[in-house]
């Protein structure tokens, strides 16, 4: 058994890669040649693979149908450069019954949320108020019902959505993430290094990761940041969603 679970929607990522050297003839689109295709778990799962690559055991709750939860995106091999994502059933994802999961049995909850109908506010609300040790990344607008909730990571552009509407006695558990800004926490901002930044897609998972990994051995929140900074940096100078 785990000391750390993740609760959460999953799906498959694919990353076509390819060149492209010319117009159709019948509309002005490019035409894509398919030189290479890169299949990986992600969302929820891309938050646990990133676990367990930082050398901690973790389980899962996530939905059964997660293979046929598809997210294509078409890359051009030599620039990197994305030409479209495709998304495939995330509107298919059942809710679960939060109230069989045997929380106890963990030291830390981690609520990975993509706002997909595997989680309601109630489902959070329930497990927050049975543990007391969660983490919450969500898409939801926050509220009250997150208010047994320990830590909330968030990224700018969720925040900025709701931050008028954020009651204040959650403000101080939030970790909002800003990018190569770095992010803040208590209106303090703790910075990330300068890099060449290739791919951000699942920075986010792997920044909740680190985070968690961190956590689970200081109980130092701000050292967890950090250590969080680091592993995210790492991820964004890789190719696709990418573990550290």
């Amino acid at each position: 058994m785990s000391n750390i679970l993740v609760i959460g929607e999953s799906c498959k990522d694919i990353y076509c890669y390819g060149s492209c050297d010319r117009l159709a003839p019948e509309a002005p689109i490019p035409v894509f040649n398919l030189i290479e295709q890169v299949e990986s778990s992600g969302m929820a799962m891309n938050v646990q693979r990133n676990i367990i690559a930082l050398g901690q055991s973790c389980d899962i709750v996530t939905n059964n149908n997660w293979k046929q939860v598809i997210k294509t995106r078409y890359v051009h091999k030599n620039t990197n450069q994305m030409f479209i994502r495709i998304d495939k059933n995330d509107d298919k994802i059942e809710r679960y019954n939060v109230k069989t999961i045997p929380l106890l049995d963990y030291k830390i909850i981690i609520i990975s949320d993509y706002c997909k109908g595997f989680l309601t506010e109630e489902d959070i609300q329930f497990i927050a108020s049975n543990h007391e040790c969660v983490f919450l990344d969500t898409k939801k607008n926050l509220g009250s019902w997150c208010k047994n909730i320990k830590f909330i990571k968030i990224n700018n552009y969720e925040y900025d959505k709701t931050k008028n509407n954020i009651p204040a006695d959650i403000k101080n558990k939030l970790i909002v993430t800003m990018g190569p800004k770095g992010c803040k926490y208590k209106d303090k901002i703790y910075p990330v290094k300068s890099v060449e930044i290739k791919d951000v897609s699942g920075a986010g998972d792997t920044f909740l990761s680190g985070l968690i990994v961190n956590y689970s051995i200081t109980q130092n929140i701000e050292e967890s940041i950090k250590y969080a900074n680091e592993c995210a940096t790492v991820v964004v100078q890789k190719r696709g969603v990418s573990i550290v």
